[in-house]
């Protein structure tokens, strides 16, 4: 005759030895699943080599370089954390005839995988001292179709700055930190890493929507002289010619 109590332990570590064994095969599928996932091709490699220097010209239509102005440089510490993040940046100030000044900002990273991702201008100001007054979203009108951007204002003692700015990730536009996401989980499904540029032109000045109507136009002007593929670059698939 069986005692209960034995029978009842013998279940008891039948139940633990068949719960740790489901667990065991669990988490090999989990990490058989993470690896077949991870992506290992960067997109950046599948393209063309490309400058920035050179895709951007120092000249067009009412603008060129203000070459009395010299961009200020990042502080040691924070020019290493942006060497490891980007592989090209860019940094002008463009007048026009009547004396207007837009600086334009362009930063590329070839590896957008988590620890690599574009950092945002929200954040990039605030280490630099400044205030954020003003984030909000907007649509910049262009003859490839409204772009999604952010629109910020920066305070800094006297000096204001609106800045309009956008993101890229792959061949797509993206205005949020969800949809960076959510573009690098769709590359990381076909193994794939995304590139990333960022775009972001200010001005100092009060007036934030007479600003930004001045960004916007400098920014469709400069697109306009682009060809398709640079243009692509700093728009992904909006920046396909019609």
């Amino acid at each position: 005759m069986v005692d209960p109590a034995q029978a009842g332990e013998g279940a008891a570590v039948n139940r633990r030895f068949a719960a740790s064994a489901v667990l065991g095969l669990a988490m090999a599928l989990t990490s058989a699943l993470t690896g077949a996932l991870t992506p290992t091709m960067k997109l950046s490699q599948l393209q063309a080599q490309f400058s920035l220097e050179r895709m951007i010209p120092l000249a067009f239509a009412d603008w060129s370089v203000d070459v009395s102005i010299v961009p200020l440089k990042a502080d040691p510490e924070r020019q290493s954390v942006l060497e490891k993040i980007y592989d090209q940046t860019l940094s002008r100030t463009y007048v026009n005839k009547a004396g207007e000044r837009v600086m334009l900002s362009i930063a590329y990273g070839g590896d957008q995988s988590r620890a690599l991702q574009l950092h945002l201008p929200e954040v990039c100001y605030v280490a630099q001292g400044f205030d954020m007054v003003k984030v909000g979203e907007g649509a910049l009108s262009t003859r490839y179709g409204a772009v999604p951007v952010k629109r910020l204002v920066a305070r800094q003692n006297s000096r204001n700055e609106p800045i309009t700015y956008w993101i890229t990730v792959g061949d797509k536009v993206i205005k949020s930190g969800l949809e960076q996401k959510i573009q690098r989980l769709a590359y990381g499904l076909t193994g794939t890493i995304p590139d990333g540029m960022l775009v972001r032109v200010s001005t100092i000045q009060s007036d934030e929507t007479g600003a930004y109507r001045l960004q916007d136009r400098f920014v469709s002007q400069m697109l306009d002289v682009l060809g398709s593929k640079d243009r692509m670059r700093l728009l992904g698939s909006k920046g396909r010619d019609g």
